[in-house]
């Protein structure tokens, strides 16, 4: 898989991924919910995701917020597929 460039990765942010910032070679978000059910309820929905697209995130979750990092570690930064899962896991908040 190839790293994309900062302006490729910054220029799909602001088409498509409102929230998300490019740090450290890796796509972040903080998804905030209405309590630690509807957090886990967002995890569950982000793992089926992740399987589907055999790709996963990096999660952190404290009650009603979950933090997210998505990157590929093989490739060393962003790829088309760590934008492909950060689109998935944005519609999966919205459910």
């Amino acid at each position: 898989m190839t790293v994309l460039s900062d302006f490729e990765i910054r220029s799909e942010i602001d088409a498509r991924l409102p929230g998300w910032s490019l740090d450290g070679g890796a796509l972040t978000k903080r998804f905030t919910f209405r309590g630690f059910s509807a957090a886990m309820e967002f995890i569950d929905r982000m793992a089926e995701v992740a399987k589907a697209s055999r790709h996963h995130p990096d999660f952190c979750s404290h009650y009603d917020v979950v933090d997210v990092s998505v990157t590929t570690h093989s490739a060393g930064g962003v790829t088309a597929a760590d934008l492909a899962l950060a689109r998935g896991i944005e519609a999966a908040a919205m459910l």
